[in-house]
């Protein structure tokens, strides 16, 4: 008998080493790892020297509280990413994971307007569908009704005011144009922040506004006095091509700037949890010049050994030139989806940005989401049946329709790799076909 306590009741192979974009687990077979984990490992598996610089560390400091100490690792690492995400204002807050990070922001919100005299302002404007993380205030957050359900006893529903999600029909500015009516009908004295995916993860496979949404979101909510709060938690750190992903469509003269960007996954790449967020300096600013301390915390908060996985990630990710490898091998891959679309009825859609990509799934007779959910976890344990991990979801239209497949293989991949993805997602999609019903 296990005592390990495991996510569900199914039978979990025996992971033993990895390397590159390939695992192999305990009976020695190899799986390409189309999605990263849970799209983290962006630089690839197996990098000595991540784990020879967090060695180093720990030999050096392992541990201080933040509440104590700060640490040269984390000086030097907060000053590299604020650089590389051109952000140089901006102060990064150190915590474990996206869902601290994303709760870090939602709480950094609300103090921000106490210590401005605005405590009336509490609501969170999010979007359906939409996902920020699995603690509870990152959950209310969420607007991805299978997961909240059971939950939603211990949220205040009326603090979280929803938004449709991106219309790709529409302008970006027309688009971002429908968070004012939200706003407004919420009362817009009492809305603290909005925050959204700037290209959706998990909740609605790689879905990306036109261009403007971004620029147009943060102008309202400048007007009304809100924080735009962009989780890039998945999305950032190059997985789209770009630093941030909010600035996909911007021009460079007038690149977006979120009052605060969530960050996490893509900062260390899996060798040690590592999350957190970079703050505007009015935001800084606003709570040490009032009370002088965000009254929130965590133990483990920049801990060094993590803070030295990410400055070694970051060493990798700019002298590989991984952005840039993002924006040439996602291409490929859209391309080849592309592909397989033609060759699959059951691929309604393919989309996405870089190396976070969508494949939506359906019934080809009517062109729509199957009744109940089931495709997507179907194709993705044919995918793994033939040596390919995926990201499988489902709920993206009003949370039970909306079969998809999130792909986000390293960063690193190879072009051969991107080939052999393909070539089994192809074998996978002909073994499940296309059902009749669900």
């Amino acid at each position: 008998m296990s005592n390990v306590f495991y996510r569900s009741s199914k039978s979990y192979p025996v992971a033993v080493r990895a390397e590159g974009v390939f695992i192999e687990d305990a009976s020695g077979r190899r799986v390409l790892d189309g999605s990263s984990g849970a799209l983290v490992a962006n630089i690839g598996h197996g990098r000595a020297e991540v784990g020879a610089a967090m060695a180093a560390q720990a030999q050096a400091l392992a541990f201080v509280h933040g509440s104590q100490f700060s640490s040269e690792v984390l000086e030097t690492y907060a000053s590299r990413l604020a650089t590389f995400l051109n952000l140089p204002d901006h102060r990064f807050w150190a915590v474990s994971g996206g869902s601290e990070a994303n709760e870090s922001a939602i709480k950094l919100a609300r103090q921000y307007h106490v210590e401005r005299g605005e405590s009336a302002r509490f609501k969170v404007i999010t979007r359906t569908p939409s996902y920020h993380g699995a603690s509870l205030g990152a959950l209310a957050a969420s607007g991805m009704g299978a997961r909240r359900a059971v939950y939603a006893p211990l949220m205040r529903e009326d603090a979280w005011p929803k938004m449709p999600k991106p219309d790709p029909a529409l302008s970006g500015p027309e688009d971002a144009g429908r968070l004012r009516a939200v706003l407004e009908a919420a009362g817009p004295e009492t809305v603290s922040a909005f925050i959204c995916e700037p290209v959706v993860g998990a909740s609605d496979a790689a879905l990306t506004p036109n261009p403007g949404y971004h620029a147009q979101v943060a102008a309202i909510c400048r007007e009304y006095g809100v924080l735009f709060i962009a989780d890039e938690v998945m999305s950032g750190m190059g997985r789209c091509g770009a630093p941030l992903a909010v600035r996909l469509h911007a021009q460079d003269a007038a690149p977006v700037t979120p009052d605060i960007v969530v960050l996490g996954k893509g900062l260390a790449a899996g060798y040690a949890p590592l999350a957190g967020l970079m703050a505007g300096p009015h935001v800084y600013d606003t709570v040490m010049q009032g009370s002088g301390a965000f009254k929130h915390g965590f133990t483990y908060a920049g801990h060094p050994v993590s803070v030295a996985a990410g400055l070694s990630v970051l060493d990798i990710v700019e002298r590989e030139g991984l952005v840039r490898a993002a924006q040439a091998r996602g291409p490929q891959l859209l391309s080849g989806l592309e592909a397989l679309k033609a060759r699959h009825p059951q691929v309604l859609a393919v989309r996405g940005q870089g190396l976070l990509l969508g494949v939506l799934l359906g019934d080809p007779d009517t062109g729509e989401a199957y009744a109940q959910p089931g495709i997507a976890e179907r194709v993705a344990a044919a995918a793994r049946a033939e040596g390919l991990l995926t990201y499988p979801g489902s709920g993206a239209l009003d949370g039970v329709r909306g079969d998809h497949l999130l792909l986000g293989p390293p960063l690193s991949i190879t072009a051969a790799e991107v080939d052999l993805l393909l070539e089994r997602l192809d074998r996978a999609l002909a073994r499940t076909g296309t059902p009749a019903a669900l």
